[in-house]
């Protein structure tokens, strides 16, 4: 398997390519008027480009192309058709978030890129083929059950992501800890045999790393700019393609001596849990109000929930990173340490950080009243 060295210098390229290209983004979105307005259901003061998806991109090909030349990822590009496959998929889904970005086009449009570029996934391999569902047992999909699941994958990861982007910086921290977490728990399958060289999940997973390491500079309250639909949809399918790769293809029960029963597919549902319980609770939501399409735009998420709560932007933006990076720490400690104690600690943090959430808005309020209470106790009554 590819040294850390070699990991390292995918995701650090990836990440200095986008860096690099989200300037010249800014100036193009800039040009071409593709701006972002403030309206009633954003929470941005100011217009601000939204063209960074194809930054992303740019980051996403460099980083593919030196994985290609430093030769420790042989075994991957060994079957060109798979990564060659991944790549065409994001294209594919940034080219559709792009169209929309510039020119909003309907949900059942942005559905059939998203259909299309898991149909793209499935025909070259890198297809969910194995569920292991939990103390019952293996289930090998048929080819059409496969492809048919890994496009309701694709569809469900594009959405969570498009769906928890709604503060600078949000969806990129988030995406960035959860491919962290991702590639640090595949290495540890192929160090134990779970996982073959030829598998791109670890490569997959690094380049995200890079590209959202790269952006979020540029992309952190306040933002210069927004990654937009055709950075969060490729991203997605980025994702998809990762886990499918790792968690979807292996009847390996690994993760963990403790964790014996967790597939490996459910790990990156654990690890993504903030995006994909905010867009299930978005979906059921919308279900069941009268009035309401499931497609339609509303400000009742996770982030905004928070926001009216009585939390600032960054302090948002800093909860929900670190539940990504809880899960993240109660998916790794059991694969690594082969016991199940780190459940106590992460359930202990979990706790506090569920106190700080609810009660820090309150303390602040009271703090505020004392403070103009006592300020008024320093002038005399007439």
């Amino acid at each position: 398997m590819p040294g850390v060295i070699a990991y390292f210098i995918v995701g650090g390229v990836a990440a200095i390519a986008t860096f690099v290209a989200t300037p010249l983004a800014r100036k193009a979105a800039n040009r071409f008027e593709i701006i972002s307005a403030p309206d009633e259901r954003d929470v941005h003061e100011s217009p601000t480009p939204n063209l960074g998806g194809p930054a992303m991109l740019f980051g996403l090909l460099a980083g593919s192309l030196t994985a290609w030349l430093i030769g420790d990822f042989s075994a991957v590009f060994s079957s060109q058709s798979e990564i060659l496959g991944v790549l065409l998929s994001a294209v594919v889904m940034c080219a559709v978030g792009v169209i929309d970005d510039v020119k909003p086009i309907t949900a059942p449009a942005k559905i059939a890129g998203m259909v299309i570029a898991g149909s793209v996934l499935s025909l070259v391999g890198v297809s969910l083929v194995v569920l292991r569902i939990p103390f019952v047992d293996v289930v090998l999909l048929t080819p059409d059950l496969a492809a048919l699941a890994t496009v309701l994958w694709v569809v469900l990861l594009a959405n969570a992501i498009n769906l928890i982007d709604g503060l600078d910086g949000l969806a990129t921290g988030i995406v960035a800890i959860a491919s962290t977490t991702f590639v640090i728990y595949a290495i540890r399958l192929a160090d134990e045999g779970v996982l073959f060289e030829e598998n791109p999940g670890s490569l997959i997973a690094v380049l995200i790393a890079g590209v959202c390491v790269g952006f979020l500079p540029h992309n952190a309250h306040p933002a210069k700019i927004f990654m937009g639909d055709g950075g969060a949809l490729m991203l997605g399918v980025l994702l998809a393609a990762s886990t499918v790769s790792v968690g979807g293809r292996t009847d390996a029960a690994y993760s963990g001596q403790s964790f014996f029963f967790f597939a490996p597919l459910l790990i990156p549902i654990v690890i993504l849990g903030v995006p994909i319980v905010d867009v299930l609770f978005a979906v059921i939501r919308r279900v069941f109000t009268p009035g309401l399409s499931v497609t339609t735009a509303d400000k009742d998420h996770l982030h905004h929930r928070l926001l009216r709560l009585g939390h600032g932007h960054r302090r948002v933006v800093f909860i929900l990173w670190t539940w990504t990076a809880l899960l993240s720490g109660f998916v790794l400690w059991p694969t690594y340490s082969g016991r199940g104690d780190g459940i106590v600690p992460m359930g202990i943090a979990g706790v506090v950080l569920i106190l700080f959430t609810l009660l820090h808005p309150r303390l602040q309020t009271n703090k505020s009243k004392n403070s103009e209470i006592v300020a008024d106790d320093h002038f005399p009554k007439l």
